[in-house]
């Protein structure tokens, strides 16, 4: 049993990148219920208990045989060490698009559970939505309220995101094409450089700089934001814009793209709800001249109207028409920042004595290039339970995490420089 990969599936395949999720937890956990639960989602979901095999001159999903899908892994450790080695852990190539991990300490009392789901079956949204579905059905089952019955035949697999995109005229998405490739051409975007050289460059791992804010603080950067007119992805997208300029030489203007993902699924008609197991994202590129002393807020007001230009038009589902291209010419997503954004999401709901204690978000792929020289700076951002997190996965042999800690608190100080100017901090109590 298998289904066909759509051209915008199938870039991913290349790839190899994986959405990373994880919980960390304190209190009583029955592995049994949450390998139990586990294996409700994936029997719900057969895009997680597939595997990616030849089709004709593409790709496809091809079920795996019970013995082979993916099964909770439970083991004992400490939960930093464990996060650090499932985002070191590729998905096996030919085995299942999704794993799950149970890493509990010696005690019994803390644990951290990780979620990795390929990125050809999933994004952002629908891993933040499977996540809390298995903790939803933990949650059933720890209070013992009665589970459905399964279904009697396999779901079927759902229609890639492609299948629902709106009419076209083929000369128009042609022409689309070509005004991204010549503005491509014109505006070649400036990469930050490697700080990584020499031996040290030949081995490498994955490793994640973190920047977190409490409730008081993310409430305070959302006040900031709304009362320039922009988003809160704006504010963080030109704080990491400023802070990459500083990171190349001269004074004068410099040619910075930022890369923004963007959500299709309620742009869809009928829209796609999260947990349907399919990548419907598509991207925003734009080019910037940024200066070191460049203003942060002009610059995200800038940023601000263009991605609302660009939601607000075809250039979506015109960007999605012509991801097949972007293998030919990578230029069409060629970045100096990423900047990802999942807005506010909700935290796993769970039972009485199970308490979250965190929750993370961060993309993970298998191939950095070292070799490249330079790449675009990655940023994660999310806001869990009203609280901001921006993630900067990197690869040791590219960047240092010195490099990373100073451009995460570069980027810090540019935010709180931000809320502060418009709303101090309140005084410490006492």
């Amino acid at each position: 049993m298998r289904r066909a990969l759509c051209p915008v599936e199938t870039l991913y395949v290349g790839q190899r990148s994986r959405a990373v999720l994880s919980c960390t937890l304190r209190g009583q956990l029955d592995p049994e219920a949450l390998s139990a639960a586990f294996d409700a989602v994936t029997e719900a979901h057969p895009s997680l208990r597939s595997r990616v095999v030849p089709d004709g001159e593409g790709f496809a999903l091809h079920l795996l045989a019970e013995s082979e899908r993916p099964r909770l892994t439970t083991r004992t450790g400490a939960a930093e060490e464990a996060h650090t080695t499932e985002l070191n852990t590729p998905l096996p190539v030919g085995g299942p698009l999704s794993r799950a991990v149970l890493v509990s300490a010696s005690d019994g009392d803390s644990h951290l559970f990780v979620l990795s789901v390929d990125h050809t079956v999933v994004d952002g949204h629908s891993g933040i939505a499977l996540h809390n579905e298995i903790w939803d059905r933990y949650r059933a089952l720890a209070e013992g309220e009665e589970q459905p019955a399964a279904a009697a035949n396999t779901p079927a697999w759902p229609p890639p995101v492609s299948a629902f995109l709106p009419p076209a005229d083929p000369a128009e998405t042609a022409g689309y094409l070509e005004r991204r490739t010549e503005a491509a051409r014109r505006n070649p975007v400036e990469l930050v450089g490697y700080d990584v050289t020499g031996p040290a460059a030949v081995e490498g791992r994955i490793e994640v700089c973190r920047l977190t804010l409490d409730e008081e603080r993310t409430g305070r950067l959302r006040r900031t934001a709304r009362a320039a007119g922009v988003s809160v992805h704006a504010l963080v997208a030109a704080a990491l814009l400023t802070t990459a300029r500083r990171r190349l030489p001269g004074d004068e203007p410099r040619t910075l793209g930022c890369l923004s993902p963007v959500d299709l699924r309620s742009r869809l008609s009928p829209p796609v709800p999260a947990l349907v197991m399919v990548p419907a994202v598509t991207t925003h590129l734009q080019t910037l001249d940024v200066t070191p002393d460049a203003d942060p807020v002009e610059l995200a007001r800038t940023v601000h109207a263009r991605l609302a230009a660009f939601v607000a038009g075809d250039g979506p589902s015109q960007e999605m028409r012509i991801t097949p291209e972007i293998p030919r010419n990578p230029t069409l997503q060629l970045a100096t920042v990423i900047a990802t954004n999942m807005g506010v999401v909700p935290g796993p709901r769970l039972p009485e004595g199970l308490e979250a204690t965190d929750v993370r978000l961060v993309p993970a792929r298998e191939q950095y290039f070292p070799a490249a020289g330079r790449s675009p700076v990655m940023a994660c951002v999310v806001s869990f339970e009203g609280r901001l997190a921006i993630e900067f996965p990197h690869f040791t042999a590219c960047f240092s995490p010195e490099f990373v800690r100073a451009f995460r608190d570069e980027v810090s100080a540019a935010l709180a420089a931000h809320t502060d100017a418009a709303e101090p901090a309140p005084a410490p109590a006492g």
